[in-house]
């Protein structure tokens, strides 16, 4: 099987090591950047499967960033988190392609098991083509 291979996209730098540091310790590829910008150039250089992406960043927020993934790389699957409720921005979210939309704190078994919901999905529609 495949390793996943997931990028991480928050500007809380604390919760941003942490998730990459527990889900590298599951064997899962992972990457950690702190803005969209940077993320929209490092998916430009590196296959990425799935990608968690915070809502609420400075410059660019979330929503504009999964629109732009989701144009230029339609096979990427996207999960966004927030710490923010909002269903209005969560409906956005996923009416923009986002696979899922959680609520921040995200227990780290619980996102394991959102991001492997997503890598499955990503898998079998691309197998699918």
């Amino acid at each position: 099987m495949e390793a996943m291979r997931v990028l991480i996209v928050d500007d809380e730098i604390d919760l941003l090591e942490t998730v990459v540091k527990r889900l590298q310790k599951r064997h899962i590829n992972a990457s950690g950047l702190p803005d969209g910008e940077k993320a929209l150039v490092y998916l430009g250089e590196n296959p990425i499967d799935v990608v968690v992406l915070d809502v609420k960043m400075p410059g660019k927020n979330g929503l504009e960033i999964l629109e732009e993934i989701k144009n230029a790389y339609p096979s990427i699957e996207v999960i966004m988190i927030t710490g923010h409720a909002s269903i209005r921005s969560g409906k956005q979210g996923m009416s923009l392609g986002a696979f899922d939309y959680m609520m921040k704190p995200v227990g780290i078994d619980e996102l394991l098991e959102k991001i492997r919901q997503a890598w499955i999905k990503g898998q079998s529609e691309n197998n699918g083509r």
